[in-house]
Parts: structure tokens; sequence; C-alpha cells
């Protein structure tokens, strides 16, 4: 065995407290593969929990499980090692500990223990809603996770989950007339955040990721809208990829922003951008921000604009950065696009995803444009400029289209008396 102490976060912070972990001479490569998920989901957001998934054989079977059959999603890894490690917590009982009482010496599980750990399980749900004043779809969701747990371990019980449910808080699309507002208090970074995830349909933690290089050809060149691909590694799951784009008012926003940054701002020097610069970047620093900074600086701009009220008692908005992504989705719907095809712009899985993507780029630009998806009133120059667009997407020559088109319209004299 050795050790190898961790004394900073993924970000580079260094943390309050250090720790190490034991690892054994002779790991695979799929054992560093299955250590470094567990490190990187949790040691930026809940460090001790790193190693209490480590040490635990029971709380790795749930990273082993994530990571081969499921989506690798490191926030599905947080919610559940964080459920496992406060039902662990409330029973001052270790995983591994839990599990072997279920399961006895001879590793079969007994079924009086078994029906006891179900009728622990309950009374902390019911504790967590009564004494914490946690939704009940909250609770539903952590009890689901711990019952997740057990099962992959060997440990199955009798009875289906039956706690409720339903939502005690709302969340829905903001509208047109909100957006605006918050973009009329916002600053040029926060105008491309939102207009991004507002007509692109992004997800905070695949924007985060997005790099110069995925606008480059299309905004160098003056196409629009700017065709975004977005390769599996950055998006949630990593299962696979797909392609947006970003209409004409989010494409002037993003034109102004990386102008200023090759100029300097925020008492920066000039930023000479580069196809792996970041997209979005830090005021004070060159670097990528984190999904957490997006969230942050969208709720901000709501409340700044007056759409939402800033209320400590409230524990989650009806609006937030998500929310942008229900806003591409029912307006691209109501425009009448098909759905499976504002489904695979938002990235996600489709049944029919292989006959969606074989349509290819320029199909789908056509389908993008002819919504008419903006956060603005269009405006009639607007309008020709996008019918220019789609003319130019059919592999046309728009100019000599519209001059036919003049040519044959018939010209009409008045006459009067003189």
């Amino acid at each position: 065995m050795k050790s190898i102490t961790i004394t900073r976060g993924l970000s580079g912070r260094r943390l309050k407290q250090p720790f190490t972990i034991e690892i054994p001479e002779t790991e695979s490569a799929a054992e560093r593969k299955l250590r470094q998920y567990v490190i990187d989901a949790l040691i930026g957001w809940h460090p001790k929990l790193v190693q209490f998934t480590l040490k635990n054989s029971t709380t790795m079977e749930v990273a082993k499980h994530l990571l081969r059959h499921r989506t690798r999603s490191l926030h599905t890894l947080r919610n559940q090692i964080y459920d496992v490690y406060r039902f662990s917590t409330w029973l001052r009982k270790s995983p591994d500990d839990l599990v072997s009482q279920c399961k006895g010496k001879d590793q079969v599980p007994i079924a009086k223990v078994v029906i006891q750990m179900e009728r622990l399980l309950a009374d902390f749900a019911d504790n967590l809603q009564e004494e914490n004043g946690l939704a009940p779809a909250t609770v539903y969701n952590m009890v689901k996770a711990i019952r997740f747990f057990f099962q992959l371990n060997g440990v199955r019980f009798s009875t289906p989950c039956r706690r409720s449910k339903w939502s005690v808080y709302e969340e829905r699309a903001p509208t047109p007339e909100e957006l605006r507002k918050t973009l009329n208090v916002a600053d040029i970074r926060g105008k491309v955040i939102i207009a991004l995830m507002a007509v692109g349909g992004f997800r905070s933690g695949t924007l985060v990721q997005l790099k110069y290089r995925h606008v480059k050809r299309d905004l160098e060149n003056g196409t629009i809208p700017i065709h975004v691909h977005v390769e599996p590694e950055i998006t949630k799951g990593k299962r696979h990829s797909y392609d947006t784009f970003l209409n004409r008012e989010a494409t002037e926003y993003l034109k102004a922003y990386l102008d200023a940054r090759k100029r300097g701002r925020m008492g920066q020097p000039p930023e000479c951008l580069n196809d792996e610069s970041p997209l979005i970047s830090n005021h004070h620093k060159v670097k990528p921000l984190t999904a957490g900074t997006i969230h942050d600086i969208v709720n901000a701009l709501y409340i700044k604009a007056g759409v939402l009220t800033a209320n400590r008692k409230i524990r989650r908005y009806a609006l937030n950065a998500h929310s942008l992504r229900k806003f591409f989705l029912t307006q691209m719907i109501s425009t009448g696009i098909e759905r499976d095809y504002v489904e695979y712009m938002m990235g996600h899985s489709l049944s029919i995803y292989h006959d969606v993507k074989t349509k290819g780029v320029d199909f789908l630009r056509r389908i993008y444009l002819a919504s008419g998806l903006s956060i603005q009133p269009a405006t009639k120059a607007s309008k020709i400029l996008d019918l220019i667009e789609i003319i130019r997407s059919w592999g046309l020559d728009p100019e000599e289209i519209l001059t036919q088109e003049a040519l044959n319209y018939p010209n009409r004299v008045h006459a009067t008396a003189l």
C-alpha cells in the first residue's frame, strides 16, 4: 500500500482539512479510473466524503455501478453518497457495518434484520421531513438512493417505497418579457450566459466547458445561426454528441464580450484568444466558470431585474439557471418544431437519435432558423436577414433569388387626374 495526501481540490484551492488515502501497489487501470471518478465528484463539493467513500467497499459498489452502467454523472454520485452518508451518520455506523449487519456472518440477508433496517429507514425519512423541513420529493429521492445502495450490496427490502413524491417547489420557464428585463440589467458577460442558455439550450455544466473553437468557424465567417457541436466529453453522462445553434442576438452579445476580452477588461491585460480559450471566463483570471457560479450569476440577475424577490426563507426559486433550458424547449415547440429535433438540440437521449443526427447540420440549421427563436421582439430587418440565411443554407444565392422575386412582382402605377 502507498499513501497519497490530498491537500488541494480540483480548482487548486487548499483544503481546510487535508486527508490521506491508501492506494494498493498493484492498482489496476480500472481501479484508478474508479478512484478518480470518486475524487472528481466529491473533492470540490464535500472533501470528507472522498475518504468516506474510498474506505467502504459498499459505497465503492455504488460508484462502480454508476461509472459502468449509468451516466457517469458526478452530480448523481454526489447525491447517492451524501444520502448514504446522512443515513449512516444518523445510525452511527459505517455503510459496510450496515450491510454486514443485514447479512450476518454467512453473507445471506437475515429477514428480521432487513425488516428492522427498513423500519429505521422509514424513521429516518420521517425525521428528515418533520424536523428538517425537507420537501416530500427530496425525502423520497433520498430514501430511493439509500434503498438502491442496499440493493447493490445484496440486501433487498421486501416492500416497495410508498412515500409521497409530490413537489413543493414549482419550476417554470421565464417569459420573454422577464428575460428582456434580466438582459437589461446584466453586464455583457451576464447577457452572454443568459442568451446562450436560452437560445442554445445548454446545460450550465456544458456551458462552462465550451471553448472558443466551438464557435470559431461560424463566428469568424459571419455565418448565422452559429453551429455548436457539443462533444460527448462535455455532456451530461458523456454518452453522445449533439448539435445546437446560436441566433443573431446571442451572436451579437458573444462578439461584444469576446471583443471586450481582447481589449482587456476588469483591470486584466488584453487576452489573446485561441482554440482552447474558455468561451465564458472568470472576470479576474482566464479560467472557466463553474456550474455553481453560473447559477449564482443568473439568480442574482433575476433578483436585480425584479423578476424574483430575494427571500432567505425560500429554499428554491421558481426561476433559476435551468429554467433557461425550459425557455428553449417551450419556445421552440410552441412554434411548431417537432419535439424530437428540439430534444436533440438540448442533448437529450432519444430512441431516434441517429435518425435525427443523420439529417445533417444544414437541415437542423434550417429548422432552427424557421423557429424564429428570439428573446427580443423580431424586427422586419432581422426577419429579412434570417430569410437570407435560410436561402443561403439551401445552397442558393440570396441576392439572385430576392432580385428575381422583386422583378417578378408587378409594378403598380397610380394615375390621378390633374
